[in-house]
This record gives structure tokens, sequence and C-alpha cells, in this order.
């Protein structure tokens, strides 16, 4: 029988409570202390008038905290939306709004973001502020349950139905118009995924894992509940060493980490960086990957390098389940230009390569990319419209309730039986580990006053970034010769991830003979353009030094 998720954190809690949960810095939470601070946080949601099915949001930074955050909104039968705290206000007032919270869980770093949010919406009519430290925000919210009112509560879980099929969270990504999109999970989707991973990699007691990937990120899901179920150590590594190489290397052997997951572009920069020590890293037992593809001559540095470990590339979108598919890696590639397969799919996932006509391919064509199993999203948050976009039945069996996630990516099957992944078909990328909808940047720049009119690109970056989020403007006033004000502008909107790194200040944007943007144009200029000098001043806006 499938378990709900935070079940297995509560018998861990009567099996072994002093053990370690979760770990941050200095910081510790024992496996009793988690259970306790969760039952009280949901104690809490239901003492403010929250009933199953309710969002509750998380302003809540990346720490120990959260993870009791997460966990007690699981506990009241609550459905979780754990926010960016790194998004500018005007995009997390989309997020907050199309969630429609019943509650806001509240630290007192996050108040002056919530303020803002507050101001963009111009309030929130009857959402119940918690705080969860003794300064969240009491005199300008009007808190309904202070952080002393959550200590005193009583001991003790409360008593709520729920079905493992009941939604866990909420995880909002980049939408096309603009608009970000809300990825139904549930409990049985995440589970199901628990379960081929823990058996897969022998997750146990004895594991410490890594918690790279922030908390609104689907492979921290992987992250929390995979150590939380197998009872193992969960060291959440903090944001701001998220991009610095060594500093996360010292990590690994100062915690003495046993499985290292992250996003390809975090290994690149690690590798980059030299920071990857010769027979290094004891402790290491697997390195695993999602949500890009990793360089083979990155993966080739690790494995001379860290010969001991277990090197497993991971895919999947959101919409399926933190992975659908795996593949070991177990001797390093001997040549740079061999690509890594995606592989075969995880215990109750399917992949299939479909032509136009949604039938498969014959072995080594190139087909579009559909997911089928256990994982599926029941799909967008209140958009039935985007839900049957993506979400199609099946069509070996179009009269069931089965259905097929149409990823939008292009792959092939392999004479090996393995499924190659071959790029995007539409105007998604992935960036750092992110995935981005172009569409998303490019309607943000559209809408700056100081923009006549702009076209977003993804150009092959040849760094640790992979794809470079590329912008051509024509502005209104014909006087401005840089994009400094524009990318100004822009980051007052959206997240650091995605604000494109490259520029160009047209005239007019290139069209084809049907008179649209001639976009296959916009790449050769981006090109053809000064490309060194362009990824200096990505990077540098990244670290908030241009602009």
């Amino acid at each position: 029988m499938t378990m709900l998720l935070h079940e297995a954190t509560r018998d861990r809690a009567h099996r072994r409570g002093d053990a370690t949960a979760v770990a941050m810095g200095s910081e510790r939470l024992s496996y009793a202390q988690l259970e306790l601070e969760s039952d009280r946080f949901a104690q809490g949601l239901l003492e403010v008038g929250c009933r199953p099915e309710d969002r509750v949001c998380l302003f809540v930074p990346k720490s120990p905290l959260a993870v009791t955050a997460m966990l007690g909104s699981l506990k009241a039968g609550c459905v979780y939306v754990p926010i960016d705290l790194a998004s500018p206000a005007p995009r997390l007032s989309k997020i907050v709004a199309a969630s429609d919270p019943s509650a806001v869980a509240l630290t007192s770093s996050a108040v002056p973001l919530l303020d803002e949010v507050i101001g963009v919406l111009d309030g929130l009519p009857s959402v119940k502020i918690v705080a969860l430290d003794s300064s969240s925000g009491g005199d300008r919210f009007g808190v309904s349950l202070a952080a002393a009112d959550l200590a005193a509560l009583p001991d003790g879980a409360p008593r709520v139905q729920m079905s493992p099929d009941d939604a866990a969270h909420i995880l909002f990504t980049s939408g096309s118009t603009g608009e970000p999109k809300g990825v139904v999970i549930s409990h049985r989707n995440v589970a199901s995924f628990l379960e081929w991973a823990i058996a897969h990699f022998g997750i146990d007691e004895s594991d410490r894992l890594s918690g790279h990937a922030p908390l609104h990120f689907d492979l921290s899901t992987f992250d929390v509940y995979g150590a939380l179920t197998a009872g193992a150590e969960l060291h959440l590594v903090p944001p701001e060493l998220g991009l610095m190489p060594r500093d996360l290397a010292a990590l690994i052997d100062r915690e003495q980490l046993t499985q290292w997951f992250s996003v390809p572009s975090v290994l690149s920069y690690m590798a980059n960086f030299d920071a990857v020590p010769d027979g290094g890293f004891a402790s290491l037992r697997r390195v695993i990957w999602c949500g890009d593809v990793l360089p083979t001559p990155v993966l080739r540095h690790w494995m001379d390098r860290i010969a001991h470990v277990q090197y497993t590339n991971l895919y999947g979108p959101t919409e399926t389940t933190i992975a659908s598919s795996h593949y070991a890696v177990t001797a390093s590639p001997e040549d740079e230009t061999t690509p890594i397969p995606i592989g075969q799919a995880c215990a109750g996932e399917e992949l299939l390569v479909l032509d136009d006509d949604l039938q498969p391919v014959s072995p080594e064509a190139t087909g579009d990319l559909y997911i089928g199993g256990s994982g599926l999203s029941s799909g967008y948050w209140r958009d039935n419209a985007k839900t049957n976009a993506a979400f199609i039945a099946d069509p070996r069996s179009p009269h069931s309730d089965r259905r097929l996630y149409r990823t939008g990516d292009r792959a092939r099957i392999g004479g090996d039986g393995l499924v190659y992944f071959l790029g995007r078909q539409d105007s998604q990328i992935k960036n750092r580990g992110h995935r981005i909808e172009l569409g998303e940047v490019e309607a943000a720049a559209n809408a700056l006053d100081s923009v006549r009119e702009a076209a977003v690109v993804g150009v092959a970056s040849g760094d640790f970034e992979g794809t470079a989020i590329c912008c051509a403007v024509v502005p209104e006033d014909s006087s401005m010769t840089t994009s400094a004000a524009v990318r100004t502008s822009l980051r007052k909107v959206l997240p650091s991830y995605m604000v494109p790194t490259r520029w160009l200040v047209l005239p007019a944007l290139p069209t084809n003979a049907n008179g649209k943007i001639d976009r296959r144009r916009l790449r050769e200029l981006f090109l053809e353009a000064n490309v060194p000098q362009a990824v200096r001043e990505g990077r540098a806006l990244r670290r908030g030094e241009a602009g």
C-alpha cells in the first residue's frame, strides 16, 4: 500500500528518534524533533481554519525549519507551495494569486518580500499568516498564529483523512505566456519514484544525502523525501554556496556525504574550477545528476578523479515527478564526443518515442518523447486548457483513462535499446537546471516601456550554463545603444536565472518571408557577436555586479 509522504518520518521518529534527520551548517534536527515540530505546525494550520486540500504558501528560506513546514502542511492534509524567495515580487504575486492560499507560513527574513507581494496584489484577504519565528511581521500583517503559539500547542499529530492520490505540493514552473504554471504533484507520484530510487540506489540509514536544489525545484523532492523515507541524514546546502565550487567540495568532505545530487551545471562548475580532488571524497558513494545534459568531458573529469563512485544520469520533467529514466555510467567514456543516454524507464514509468501520428518510430529514428506511468502529474493547477494540451490520451488505449505527457523533447531509441535525448522542439530551454520558457522572458522584455520590440532565443553557451538566454532589443529611443537599462528593469520582474546573459540592440528585428521574427537569423547574429564579452557580462549580472 502506498504510504503518505509524512508517514515514513513518523515511523523513523518512533524507532530512531535521536538520529539526525536534517542538517544545515551547525543546525541539526533529529527525527523526534522533526516529528514534534511538524505535528505542531500541522495543528497550527488547523487552528487557523485550514482544511484538507487548502494551499499553504511557504515564505521560508531553505532550512530545517522549511522541511518542518513542508511536513506539517502534509500532516494537516494541505498542499504546500514552496516560494522562491530570490524571485522578484511581481512574479511571486502571480504564483500566490494563482495558488489561492488559505495560509502563508512566514519567517522574519521573508517579511519584506511578502510585504512587496501584498502590495502588488493589493492585499491578501482571508489569508492567515503563521509566523515561524519570533519577529515575523506581527504588527505589519496581523499574524494569526505566532511562533510562541505554535510552541505552546500540545504534542501529538492531528487526525486528518487523506489518500495517496491527494496533492502534496504544487511546483510552479516557467510558462510560455508569461504566467507561471503550477504542476500538481500527489503523494502517490512521489512515493512511486522513491520506492524505485531507494531500492535502486540502495539508500539506507547509513547515508548522508546532499540537498543542493532549492526547495521550490522538483529535484529537492528526491533529496528531502528520499532521505527521510530511508531514515538517512539530509544535509541542506546553503544557497550562498550554490555556485562556489571549492566550498561545495569542502562541504562534501566535511559532512562526509555519501550521495551528491545536483543539476549538471554544478558538476561542470566544480570541474572547471578544479574543485574535484584526485582520489578525494572518500565517503561519497553516488553522484547523480538531472535537469540538463552533462557534457561528456565534465563526466570524464569526475570519473577519472573519483573512480570509486557510482555515476547515474536521471531524466524527467517536473510533470512526471523528479525523474522517469535512468542510466548508470559504469566506465569513463573514451571519446569526449560520446553522448550519454537518458537510458531506460524507471520502474512504473514508460518512455515512448513517437512520430507526428503518435506512432512509434523505428530504431535510431528521431521522434517526439512522451512519458507515461505512475509519475504523471494530474496536470496544471486550475488550467484545463494547458493540461489537455500537454497530457494526451494514450493512443494505444484511447478509451481508457491512461495518459501520456508530451515532453516537448526530441529523442531516439538507439540500437542498444536506450533512449537518447536530442534537444527541445520548442522555445523551452534548460539553464543551470532550471526549465525556462523563453516566451516568459520575451513577454517580460516586451512589457517594458523602453522597449519597442524584443525577441529572446537560446544559444548553446559552451560553458557551465548550458544554453544562454539571448535577448535582442529594439528600443523606443533610438539613442539607446546598450542594454543596461533593460537588464536592470528585467531584474525587477524575473528571477536571476531567467535574466538574459547576452544582448543585442538592433534598429529592427530580422524577419522571414512570412513576416515572422527570424529566430534562426537571431541565433546567427548572437553567434557572430562578441561571445566572450557577453558571457562575462552575464556572469557579472548574476553576481549582481552589472546592470
